[in-house]
């Protein structure tokens, strides 16, 4: 049984059905309406296994899936979005970059262990949230009592015992309104309403310049990250990280602004409120039954198999079999703890332009049993692709040209026009899908931000005209459209 904080992160699953899921997706990610589609029922099958019967629950194993498609058409960005939607564990891994074992290179387990980093440091910052006014309150007692350091007097009453139990001697002061009191109780009055005066001002901003003097760990050195080889086991990749833990801390003062001592002892109220080992299982929890691993470029490892066939890279089928097992389901041990990936989510993704999703070993084949095509982006694509994302590069740039002071307009013909030229660039060249609009649009508008501000401009109008001034001869030069756009 999930946790009940992992139990609170899937049930915002059961605000989202797949027709919802889709809807979110094509504010950011313009058509695939199949991969989305796809990805939308994977993810509600997570909110759907938990309301199944316990006899079966752990039977159900999510449908992996394979994305395939050429670069720059959407992949990595559906499955980005989709982690970011509920707040799942995500990592993104680049299948090239494994070796088999007995090669130099990252081993395949790696990618468990950086989702469950991930995961702490989600889990965390959840945490942090929930603590950070209470943090905030300590962190401005602890400046208050830097900014006015209470009297020695008061210190001694409040600790003597013959004071605490109402013997000593005392020198009492008579007020004008005729009361009595002690010569400690009426510096302690003035010391409180010195305190709540300075403590007004803490809070307004007021003392942000003042300087103040703090002691601070620090972490010792550590230099033995070159003595571990790369692909080593995960006990000697934590080497370095026991051995931290295992120095003594070293405390030094420093002399800072008050704002930026309100961010070292933040930090520090916030360690203290936080539970590690909370943290910890928590984290391992949500990876178990939320982790989503997007395992990119896996055509890279996918070779021509047969008898007459020679591969240039004699690992490749040996990262396929090292993959098998964790994506079947498998325990990987980490520094936290032992992860069983049999319900992460993985979503694989490549171009196959070469190779054949068919090419892959057919174990492998058979943990990823849905298959995606993803299209080619199209002029018209382009056009929307500019337009209607919350993302859109037009409102990117305009943002960017906005913080100079000035003004970016994008006619509908000018749109129209930067997105012919991509599509043409495309055609005549490598398709890199949507990744040309950057390339077109920064040759664009090179001028324009680097004449910003001096150049007096309040308002730039990018229309047709403008597109084809600056941008129609590289697109009509061959030479010129393959070194610049």
């Amino acid at each position: 049984m999930s946790s009940p904080r992992t139990q609170q992160a899937l049930e915002r699953l059961a605000d989202l059905t797949p027709r919802q899921i889709v809807e979110e997706l094509d504010r950011y990610i313009v058509g695939q309406a199949d991969a989305k589609k796809a990805v939308a029922i994977a993810l509600r099958n997570r909110w759907r296994r938990q309301r199944a019967p316990d006899a079966i629950r752990d039977e159900i194993s999510p449908n992996n899936i394979i994305l395939v498609g050429p670069t720059g058409v959407g992949k990595t960005e559906i499955a980005r979005r989709l982690a970011r939607l509920v707040g799942a564990p995500f990592v993104k891994v680049e299948a090239s970059k494994f070796t088999e074992v007995g090669y130099v290179g990252r081993d395949v387990e790696s990618m468990v262990r950086d989702l469950v980093e991930s995961a702490i440091n989600m889990v965390r910052r959840e945490r942090e949230t929930e603590v950070q006014e209470v943090a905030k309150l300590k962190v401005e007692e602890r400046l208050l009592d830097l900014l006015l350091p209470m009297p020695p007097d008061i210190k001694q009453s409040a600790h003597t015992p013959t004071a605490a139990a109402g013997g000593g001697t005392h020198l009492f002061v008579v007020s004008p309104a005729g009361s009595v009191s002690s010569e400690t109780d009426a510096t302690e009055l003035r010391y409180k309403r010195t305190r709540e005066k300075l403590k007004q001002l803490l809070i307004d901003g007021q003392l942000d310049e003042r300087e103040i003097e703090i002691e601070v760990t620090q972490q010792t050195p550590v230099m033995f990250d070159m003595m571990v080889p790369q692909g080593a086991p995960e006990g000697m990749d934590n080497l370095s990280d026991m051995l931290q833990d295992m120095l003594p801390k070293r405390k030094k003062k420093r002399t800072v602004k008050v704002s930026e001592a309100r961010r070292i002892l933040l930090s520090e109220e916030l360690e203290k409120l936080i539970n590690k080992e909370d943290v910890t299982a928590d984290a391992l929890d949500r990876v178990q039954t939320m982790g989503i691993i997007f395992l990119d470029e896996i055509d890279k490892i996918a070779g021509q198999r047969g008898p007459n066939v020679g591969g240039p890279d004699v690992s490749r089928e040996g990262v396929q079999r090292d993959l098998l097992p964790i994506v079947e389901g498998s325990n990987v041990q980490t520094k936290h703890g032992m992860v069983k990936t049999d319900h992460v989510l993985f979503i694989a993704a490549g171009a196959f332009h070469v190779a054949k999703p068919s090419d892959l070993i057919p174990e492998l084949q058979g943990r990823f049993p849905i298959r995606v095509e993803l299209q080619s982006l199209t002029e018209a694509d382009f056009v929307r692709i500019m337009t209607e994302p919350e993302n859109a590069l037009t409102k990117q740039y305009s943002a960017l040209v906005e913080a100079e002071g000035a003004r970016l307009e994008f006619t509908t013909d000018g749109i129209a026009e930067i997105a012919k030229i991509a599509a043409h660039v495309n055609e005549r060249m490598e398709n890199i899908g949507a990744r040309r609009l950057h390339t077109v649009m920064t040759t664009l508008l090179e001028d324009v931000l680097f004449g910003l501000p001096e150049s007096g401009a309040r308002t730039v109008r990018v229309d047709q005209e403008l597109v084809l001034s600056r941008l129609k001869t590289i697109a009509d030069d061959e030479d010129l459209r393959r070194y610049i756009l």
